[in-house]
């Protein structure tokens, strides 16, 4: 008898969309790579799905009629957009008369006398100026370097606008600054900021966030085993969960997660357009599958929400011998790992995207959470990404333990 697969029915169908969305732009290998799992596992699946023989959550008539109605209003507002005017209301094109070039106001004095000394003299110029003439001279002296700076200065700009690019404009200093320290590239953090400053590069931002727990009255007791205290001495000692709300087209899609606190992974999540029990008990069932099936003694750290509350939910707990502990009810610092995790979600894969269909928004949320534990760097790590984590401080110890 085949031995049961560690990935879910909807981790596998959710990893051939997102090699499909490639669209042979990548290969097997830098899917997979992502993905956390072999080039041949992916390729299986593709081959399954082909084939027709694959199981899971499909892609349907009514999400492709869903697409194209929204394809079509998007078409029809462009369409009816003024000239001169951007594909947003209200913002001025980008070779527009708002933001023609010239207009700063730049006090450059040396390079003013530079340009005039031939007709009025540095020293008369100087004086007018209230300048220095040994300062002119210095600066004059000097020109060989400035330009060296410059060209310096093109070169690591492009390098930075290269990695914003790469990872969808999320980036701010620190992490464009850690990215450009791994490869190889010895740069001062606050040259990185001026740059970026100076270019109007910047990482995202949120401003406005909602909350989804609704408490149930009549739950039992569960004590709070973290109070507030989001550190862990090793990978599964400790894990915290919640649910948030996307939305896709005219429904919502939900999302729960399941993060290790020590190496914030997302060791296990699941999508639906439902906010059932059933949703958080698929994301612990793939926490659990993910870490090879046995994870007695864990805590897993939740809300007060009706779905962590509900006794389907503690008799899964129970099961897998994982200890429930919730926060205080209103109180989102009490699960405060999570919300950061549902923060940068929003604010790096989904802020300022176009209203998408239901399957195109778990393909991007998707896409994202596997980028998140491959690739993304947290600051709470190193800046290393939680994988590359886990297997820098834990392999080691892990080898120790079976020889």
């Amino acid at each position: 008898m085949a031995r049961p697969s560690k990935y879910s029915a909807e981790f596998r169908s959710d990893a051939v969309a997102l090699w499909r969305a490639s669209a042979g732009r990548r290969t097997f290998k830098d899917v997979a790579a992502d993905l956390n799992v072999n080039p041949e596992t992916l390729r299986s699946w593709v081959r399954a799905v082909e084939a027709g023989t694959a199981t899971g959550p499909g892609r349907h008539a009514e999400d492709v009629q869903a697409e194209l109605v929204l394809l079509r209003a998007e078409n029809a507002r462009l369409s009816k957009a003024e000239k001169g005017m951007g594909a947003r209301a209200g913002d001025s094109a980008a070779g527009g008369p708002v933001f023609c070039e010239g207009d700063e106001v730049r006090a450059r004095r040396w390079d003013f006398i530079s340009a005039n000394a031939g007709d009025f003299g540095v020293q008369r110029l100087c004086r007018i100026l209230g300048a220095s003439r040994s300062g002119y001279y210095r600066w004059l002296a000097g020109g060989e370097t400035r330009a060296a700076r410059r060209s310096e200065d093109d070169a690591l700009t492009a390098e930075i606008q290269k990695i914003h690019a790469e990872h969808r404009e999320a980036y701010g200093v620190r992490r464009i600054h850690a990215e450009l320290r791994s490869g190889g590239r010895a740069v001062n953090r606050k040259r990185v900021a001026r740059l970026m400053r100076e270019h109007r590069i910047a990482g995202r931002h949120l401003r406005r966030r909602k909350r989804t727990t609704v408490p149930d009255p009549i739950a039992p007791p569960v004590p709070d085993l973290i109070e507030r205290d989001f550190t862990a001495e090793r990978l599964d000692e400790r894990w915290c969960g919640d649910i948030t709300y996307i939305r896709a087209g005219s429904s919502w899609l939900f999302l729960a997660c399941v993060i290790d606190i020590r190496s914030r992974r997302v060791v296990g999540w699941s999508m639906a357009t439902h906010m059932r029990t059933s949703l958080v008990i698929d994301a612990l069932e793939s926490a659990v599958a993910a870490r090879g099936g046995d994870v007695t003694g864990v805590i897993f750290h939740a809300d007060r929400g009706s779905q962590y509350t509900s006794a389907a939910f503690a008799e899964v707990c129970d099961r897998h011998g994982v200890r429930r502990s919730m926060g205080r009810v209103g109180s989102s610092y009490d699960n405060a790992l999570a919300e950061s995790l549902w923060q940068s979600l929003k604010r790096e894969a989904l802020h300022g995207m176009p209203l998408m269909t239901v399957p195109r928004t778990r393909l991007e949320v998707f896409r994202w959470l596997t980028y998140y534990n491959a690739r993304r760097r947290h600051s709470a790590l190193g800046y290393l990404p939680p994988i590359e984590f886990e297997q820098r401080h834990h392999a080691p110890a892990k080898l120790s333990l079976a020889a």
